[in-house]
């Protein structure tokens, strides 16, 4: 991952810059992350890398520009951009009942009222229609979040933050598509398993294994070598460590981090790769040049015009129509597309982040984003469970926009 550019040449402070650097290594120095590193781009070249501390601090391995993270519902925009694939290739319409493919949503059910284990339901009045999953207005959830009886369903289930033992992909969506939505379709948005429920229908669309499609039609085209569903046993000295907050410091997390070095229980669509920094900023880069990238174009610009304009209802933001919902983002000023946060109202936001960006972040405290207006694109990398322990992501915005000075 080699500098292409001087950040002055293309509008850019390297003093700034070097500032986000001495900001999130206080971090680092009061024991609250291990490490982190954090890419910026402009116009397609890297212009600047920054980094400090440990990959893994019990084993004083520090950051490196190689290190591998786990990027958790960063994997969310590469499903979709996948489906929407697909979609240009006329396998479904975007308003198609995804019944079509899950027969349990043929009759699908909306909670409305009592406890987990005897709720009140009431038929869905609308289909769960393909855009309802890309864009999580489905009505569907995860059981990690603890906030309505429906979580609770999905727990009991065995959904937690992880799997059912013995769950595959294809039971997985039987037993969530199975269980009462939280809402009537189209009606609210909440993060959920939806994109891990897209996965499955791409399986089903294009006849492979979700790994399969990813490295023939995503992954060796880009040439992400570095991206996968496991870490191989011949990177493992490039895995970074897990980490959660006990009393304001950052603490090794085993029992999870181990996990990244095995082959998963069935891929998640919603949130089981690893990756590396200079990979992601080559999916960035795609997605910033509207679609295309190394003459190899994934989707057309109008398809990914449409993933980032605003979907949710009534064209709202996060704040006005998320259910009780934790995000990978700040929910004023923020609306949601097909796989995508799109910022839509910069007031509201109270944000330097340019209307029209778009992005997500990860479980272990990673984000990224792209700016079309100012030509940027940005990714910030570190394993710390939760993703809202600290307001890493808002301060980075203000740093990063900060920088620029044409």
């Amino acid at each position: 991952m080699n500098i292409e550019m001087e950040p002055e040449a293309l509008g850019l402070s390297s003093a700034a810059l070097d500032r986000i650097v001495t900001h999130f290594s206080s971090y680092v120095s009061s024991g609250r992350l291990s490490g982190f590193l954090f890419t910026v781009a402009r116009r397609g070249s890297l212009v600047y890398v920054g980094k400090d501390g440990d990959a893994d601090r019990e084993n004083a391995r520090p950051v490196a520009n190689d290190t591998l993270w786990r990027i958790y519902s960063m994997t969310k925009p590469l499903t979709s951009l996948a489906a929407m694939m697909l979609y240009e290739e006329g396998c479904f319409d975007l308003n198609d009942p995804a019944s079509k493919w899950i027969p349990e949503l043929k009759n699908a059910r909306v909670y409305a009222g009592g406890p987990a284990q005897s709720p009140r339901t009431v038929p869905a009045t609308e289909p769960v229609r393909v855009h309802h999953l890309l864009s999580h207005t489905s009505g569907l959830t995860y059981g990690f979040t603890h906030l309505h009886p429906v979580d609770e369903m999905y727990r009991n289930k065995g959904y937690d933050f992880g799997y059912a033992k013995g769950a595959d992909l294809s039971q997985a969506v039987s037993d969530w598509c199975s269980m009462p939505l939280l809402f009537q379709p189209g009606s609210a948005w909440n993060y959920s398993v939806a994109t891990d429920v897209v996965g499955r229908l791409i399986e089903l669309w294009s006849g492979q294994t979700l790994d399969d499609f990813f490295q023939s039609r995503i992954l060796d085209p880009l040439g992400m070598t570095d991206t996968s569903w496991f870490c191989p046993p011949e990177k493992l000295d490039r895995l970074a460590m897990l980490y959660v907050p006990r009393q304001g410091q950052a603490v090794p997390y085993p029992d999870i981090a181990n996990s990244a070095t095995r082959a998963p229980q069935f891929l998640a669509g919603g949130g089981g790769l690893i990756s590396s920094a200079s990979d992601y900023q080559t999916f960035m880069t795609m997605l910033l040049r509207g679609g295309e990238f190394g003459g190899h174009r994934f989707v057309t610009r109008r398809t990914l015009e449409l993933m980032t304009t605003n979907h949710l209802p009534g064209r709202g933001d996060l704040r006005s129509v998320a259910r009780d919902s934790f995000s990978e983002t700040d929910q004023s000023g923020i609306g949601f597309g097909l796989g995508f946060s799109v910022a839509i109202d910069q007031v509201e936001s109270r944000s330097l982040l340019s209307e029209g960006s778009f992005g997500w972040g990860g479980a272990a405290s990673t984000a990224f984003w792209v700016d079309p207006k100012e030509g940027l694109t940005v990714g910030f990398y570190t394993q710390l469970l939760p993703s809202n322990t600290y307001p890493i992501r808002r301060q980075l915005q203000q740093l990063i926009y900060s920088a620029l000075v044409d």
